[in-house]
């Protein structure tokens, strides 16, 4: 390097992004893929929780920019008076004058009424929290698809922080009579992946049979907090990484602004972009069309429950109290298939599950599922999915 040659400072940036919870941490990964590809940053990570005061030393900081999910209006105040160049990605204000980031909640409603109304059900309600923006908006985009069907939605709502807020066991005997309120079957939004646990944990306290008697979809698709869920919760899929990477983007963009202004060009600031959700995983808790015979849904139940047990059609045909010529009718007529189908279904739905998930042979995998010999599991397998089981983990563990 020569004496004229210019230095290159790293710009010094603030990320106040909370790392509990995977929404937190996938903004974290959209900013890291932004940093891969272009310039790189020194960096400071405040690991705030999301509504905690602002650290005191903020006041005084001298750095060229900040990424902010905690941002309330104290915090706020503070960056306004610094004029650092801010990127908002908080959820609760949309009106703090920086450039804001965020989910598109009304879609994410949207797209969890939708996922329920596909699946048959035709009563609906929203469990969410009354004191959150994000949960409000998501309430108004699952009423506007549900009356877009000609559907309605019962509310239920309760404060999630403060001194308002009923403690657990409270609040769950108030979901559980709630629920309890409903013509079965129904479907439930949860405001997100937590709020879906509840319903799953309230549901279970009244009896209620999920999916066949209530379906549950929960929201930010948190794999951990999911599959911790009895039944596993499906969720909507939102982009936080989409959220980083365009916040580091214009972060950038407003740092280098600020650096060397162009001539008679406004101070930019103030826009807003919303980030859509990418989809629904499905899991178990709604993992089923819609049922409204209580009969038919007791087999899909058992047969959901049982199907890698060896259970027999001679027992679904018992536990119905139906004949069996009646009962396959009727099975055929809701759901277009058999019961041997049904079964069948399920049991090379929880091989699929095995192959993918842990490193157990076939010969372990057998008996788990259902099947007498490993060699009738892997022609009933490829039948099925395609391919055989061997090459079906191999494609699906090199994607992990």
């Amino acid at each position: 390097m020569t004496p004229d040659t210019p230095t290159y400072e790293r710009p010094h940036v603030l990320l106040m992004v909370e790392t509990s919870i995977a929404y937190g941490r996938g903004i974290l990964t959209g900013i890291t893929r932004w940093l891969r590809s272009h310039r790189r940053w020194s960096m400071y990570l405040e690991q705030h929780e999301l509504g905690a005061s602002p650290p005191a030393w903020l006041a005084d900081w001298h750095g060229d920019g900040v990424i902010c999910r905690v941002t309330a209006p104290q915090v706020a105040a503070i960056l306004e008076q610094s004029k650092i160049p801010v990127v908002d990605l908080n959820d609760l204000h949309d009106d703090l004058g920086f450039d804001h980031i965020w989910s598109d909640h009304r879609a994410i409603g949207q797209l969890a009424a939708e996922h329920m109304i596909d699946r048959g059900f035709r009563r609906l309600g929203f469990c969410g929290f009354s004191d959150q923006r994000w949960s409000t908006l998501r309430l108004e985009g699952a009423c506007e698809r549900a009356t877009a069907s000609g559907l309605t939605v019962e509310v239920f709502e309760s404060d999630w922080f403060g001194p308002r807020a009923p403690d657990w066991e409270r609040s769950q005997e108030h979901l559980k009579a709630w629920l309890q309120t409903f013509a079965r079957p129904f479907a439930v939004i949860a405001c997100n992946d937590l709020r879906g646990q509840q319903v799953l944990d309230a549901a279970r306290r009244a009896g209620l049979a999920v999916p066949e008697e209530v379906g549950v979809i929960g929201v930010d698709d948190d794999a951990l907090l999911c599959n911790l869920c009895d039944p596993p919760l499906s969720s909507v899929r939102c982009n936080p990484e989409e959220i980083g990477y365009r916040a580091a983007e214009r972060l950038d963009e407003l740092m280098a602004a600020r650096r060397d202004p162009p001539r008679g060009a406004r101070p930019p600031g103030g826009t807003e972009l919303l980030v859509p959700p990418l989809g629904v995983t499905t899991r178990q808790s709604t993992d089923i069309l819609a049922i409204a015979d209580p009969q038919l849904a007791a087999v899909l139940r058992m047969i959901r429950e049982r199907a890698c047990d060896g259970l027999t059609i001679r027992e679904l045909v018992r536990h119905s109290g139906l004949s069996r010529t009646k009962l396959e009718r009727l099975f055929r007529d809701a759901l277009g298939r058999t019961l041997q189908q049904e079964i069948r279904g399920m049991q090379i739905k929880r091989a699929r599950e095995l192959l993918a998930e842990t490193d157990l042979p076939l010969e372990k995998i057998t008996p788990l599922v259902g099947f007498s010999q490993a060699s009738y599991l892997s022609h009933a397998f490829k039948r099925e999915v395609g391919e055989s089981p061997r090459d079906y983990r191999r494609r699906a563990q090199a994607g992990k």
